[in-house]
């Protein structure tokens, strides 16, 4: 049964039914650790000496553990022989439990808005042994007087202290599998796909497309816009009303979705905090001519934060063919040189000259090109570094550091691992596909990196490709158009915030909007591949996280510290103000407090501040009250007295009727969550909250236009399936290029589940051959009352196959088994 009596005979719930009475949905346990400061465990870089068990991994630094230890011995001066040796044990064990990575869940924290219990929650078991033996510590660990007055009546006592998630009550959530695997690293689902969050740094931008800093100490970041807009962003991230930079009256772009032109990239000069000097690359229009353009400005003497705009001195500039196929990256490496990656020139297939721009070593295009700016305020604008590969070689322009390149868009240096500085360095970018392939490249002196070539691994130009002489170099990883279409190179993350991302290299996709990762494996010297994807359930419950984002990924960018960032819209257009800047973030595991403590040079601010308002929102946990933190605090109905959570037994077979006619999903845990109506082919969403009890007619009415189902699961689960929708009078499959959350959870809202667990792609649910495909690049905001009214190609209109059929799995719990 799922009650039980007491010793006077009455009637008590059990946390079970409780939750299901009263609205308050508990699903299956699910790895969320989380401290009292509601922030991820750590470990701490001092060996704690009392609460040892949580040594490794926890909540508590080394002055945390003092402070217990104080208070332990305080408590325990208190008690003779006999009590210390009965109590002490219990006394450190519920003191070190503000240690546990669970911190938050054992005293009801994960709110910042409620109270935080005063003894962690226990499990009956463990509570009954603790009364029993060493109540009389009580008033010495909390100074509730409601615990207090409690401590004669052990059932209610034991109440008090259960916990309305049992599955994380102490210490049974020690021995709980599902808390205690895989606790500290990157949490991945079942298909491998590691599960990050998000926090709004920025947003209201057009096409932000280079988030920089200036590596000055100051800790300040300069977004730029397509339109030829700089800004400035302090710490706190606050915004600088005058903008850093305006060359919008230079910049030569349009309205137009998807051009390539504009304000392209901005880098600043490894001495700026002494020279004020940067450098920008930009698309202009000189007659009837479109050109790329690369400038060094200077920093205004009277405003650190504003450039001199009349300092202007072009340092280069080469004609463009076509609009397309720009390049645009500017970084200074390592060796202090300033490196500059143009686009082959445009059009399809590099058509320019017998094999093309890309492969040309006289031409300025397709190319990577490295020159020296140092000590240019007299004579040359820039000079050759002595060691460029082609400067001797006839015919070869003597800037070219690489070549053999399409459109690389996103370069970075990786700054190398924290502690042995392995890969330090390296020059990471993506390079955008033809038809077939994206690919990732380290790039490396004097090398040929195939294009027209070779486009990925494989030949695209299969004349040149079999040419012996090519010895150009592969990719570290490329992906078919199937996954994306246009990469984004990312950055090797080697900050201090997040220890576990370290080594990894994260990229996207601007059109499929997917997020990526590789990890260089050092017994193979290959690149592991995961996906990643936003967390979902309660993954990214932490204050001022969002687990989600517009689909077309810009650009990436580091901070002054070494931390992550991306930045994608939702309308690819430079004009269109729906750009974000977003930073990553690591909800399974961060660096120990202080380790990571840095103090920003001050900034003279002489333009009017602009303070953040963040726009973005969890949409895979819904604002519902998911726990109660005392039971005097639940919401009084009709089974539920207002004083002693009893219940009328004249109600119980009502219960239980209730209850006999609802199916649950069991798990491992003991914990239940109410398992999800099926739903017909018929439009229609579920009321939160409730389940429906009606059959369904025998003669059911025709679907109406935008309907959905979901088919193809082998295990023929009513929340998992290939999305197929009703449209103009006949069933069809959804194709899943764009298609992302958003687009998915209309399709689970409008099957009456509350959460959207994944967009599922690549006919992972089967392949509808025996239906037309209706539906192809699928835009959603999220709200849509169906598909049919987000912006897509049209009804009938695609360019896709089968086996890119759009699938999604839906839940109305925070776990899915």
């Amino acid at each position: 049964m799922c009650h039980y009596c007491d010793v006077r005979g009455r009637v008590w719930l059990s946390p079970c039914i409780r939750l299901f009475l009263f609205g308050l949905c508990v699903a299956p346990v699910i790895l969320h650790p989380q401290c009292l400061d509601f922030k991820p465990p750590f470990r701490p870089q001092q060996e704690l000496q009392f609460c040892s068990m949580y040594k490794y991994f926890g909540c508590c630094d080394y002055a945390k553990d003092q402070e217990l230890m104080d208070r332990f011995y305080k408590i325990m001066d208190r008690f003779d022989y006999d009590g210390y040796s009965k109590c002490a044990g219990y006394v450190q064990d519920l003191l070190c439990q503000e240690c546990s990575p669970f911190a938050a869940h054992l005293f009801d924290a994960e709110d910042p808005s409620t109270p935080i219990r005063t003894i962690p929650g226990l499990c009956p078991g463990y509570c009954s042994q603790f009364w029993q033996r060493c109540r009389t510590t009580v008033p010495l660990l909390s100074d509730d007087p409601h615990l207090v007055e409690l401590q004669t009546d052990q059932t209610r006592f034991c109440q008090y202290l259960e916990l309305m998630d049992p599955d994380y009550c102490y210490p049974h959530l020690l021995s709980n599998e599902h808390l205690t695997q895989n606790l500290g690293r990157v949490r991945s689902d079942s298909a491998g796909c590691l599960q990050l969050c998000l926090e709004e740094v920025a947003n209201g931008l057009r096409n932000p497309l280079a988030m920089v800093h200036a590596n000055d100490g100051t800790h300040r970041f300069f977004v730029a816009e397509q339109v030829g807009l700089v800004w400035t962003y302090l710490p706190d991230r606050s915004k600088l009303e005058k903008p850093f930079l305006n060359i919008t009256k230079a910049v030569l772009t349009s309205p137009w979705e998807g051009d390539e032109r504009g304000f392209l990239g901005l880098t600043f000069h490894p001495n700026y905090k002494y020279n004020g000097k940067l450098y920008v690359y930009y698309s202009v229009e000189i007659g009837f001519d479109e050109r790329i353009r690369i400038s060094e400005f200077r920093i205004s003497a009277g405003d650190m934060n504003v450039v001199d705009h009349g300092s202007e001195r072009i340092i280069l500039e080469i004609d463009e063919p076509a609009s397309n196929h720009n390049g645009g990256q500017l970084l200074f490496a390592d060796d202090g040189y300033l490196y500059i990656f143009t686009g082959d020139g445009g059009m399809a297939g590099d058509p320019f000259g017998t094999y093309g721009n890309a492969q040309n070593k006289s031409a300025l295009l397709g190319k990577v090109l490295r020159i020296d700016v140092d000590d240019n305020d007299r004579g040359p604008l820039y000079k050759i570094p002595p060691d460029n590969p082609f400067a001797r070689e006839r015919g070869a322009r003597p800037e070219v550091y690489a070549y053999g390149v399409r459109n690389m868009w996103r370069c970075s240096v990786d700054r190398g691992d924290p502690l042995t500085k392995d890969g330090k360095g390296r020059i990471f970018c993506g390079d955008v596909g033809q038809n077939k392939y994206e690919e990732i490249d380290i790039i490396e002196k004097g090398r040929n990196y195939g294009w027209r070539a070779k486009e990925g691994f494989s030949c695209y130009d299969m004349k040149l490709c079999s040419n012996s002489s090519l010895d150009d170099v592969l990719p570290i990883y490329a992906y078919s158009h199937k996954m994306g279409k246009s990469v984004t190179g990312g950055y090797v993350y080697r900050g201090c915030e997040y220890p576990n991302l370290n080594g990894m290299y994260i990229f996207g996709d601007f059109m499929s909007g997917r997020m990526m990762s590789l990890q260089e494996n050092t017994n193979t010297g290959k690149w592991d591949y995961q996906e990643i994807c936003m967390g979902v359930g309660l993954t990214c419950a932490f204050p001022g996280l969002i687990d989600n984002y517009h689909q077309y990924i810009i650009s990436f960018a580091e901070d002054e510290a070494g931390e992550l960032y991306f930045m994608s819209t939702e309308n690819p257009s430079a004009t269109s103000p729906s750009g974000v800047v977003y930073k990553l973030v690591d909800p399974s595991r961060r660096a120990a407090p202080g380790q990571c403590h840095y103090d920003p040079l001050p900034v003279r601010v002489k333009s009017k501040l602009i303070q953040l308002k963040p726009k973005g929102t969890l949409i895979h946990v819904h604002n519902k009250k998911s726990k109660v933190q005392h039971r005097d605090e639940l919401p009084v109905g009709p089974y539920q007295t207002d004083t002693d959570m009893t219940v009328n037994p004249d109600w119980l077979q009502d219960i239980m009727d209730l209850l006999e006619n609802t199916e649950f999903h069991t798990t491992t845990t003991p914990t239940t969550t109410i398992k999800p109506p099926r739903q017909s082919g018929r439009r229609g969403r579920g009321r939160k909250g409730k389940h429906r009890t009606d059959r369904p007619p025998k003669l059911m009415a025709s679907p109406q236009n935008g309907a959905v189902r979901l088919a193809g699961d082998r295990a023929e689960r009513a929340d998992h399936g290939r999305v197929e929708i009703f449209a103009d009078g006949e069933w069809g499959t959804v194709c899943d290029d764009l298609w992302n959350t958003k687009s998915a959870a209309v399709v689970c809202r409008q099957l009456g589940f509350r959460y959207t667990v994944k967009a599922a792609k690549h006919s992972e649910f089967g392949e509808g051959k025996d239906l037309r495909i209706l539906l192809d690049d699928v835009q959603c905001e999220g709200s849509e009352a169906s598909l049919l009214d987000c912006k897509h190609s049209g009804v009938g209109v695609h360019n896709c196959a089968h086996n890119e059929d759009a699938g999604v799995i839906c839940s109305n719990s925070d776990y899915v088994v």
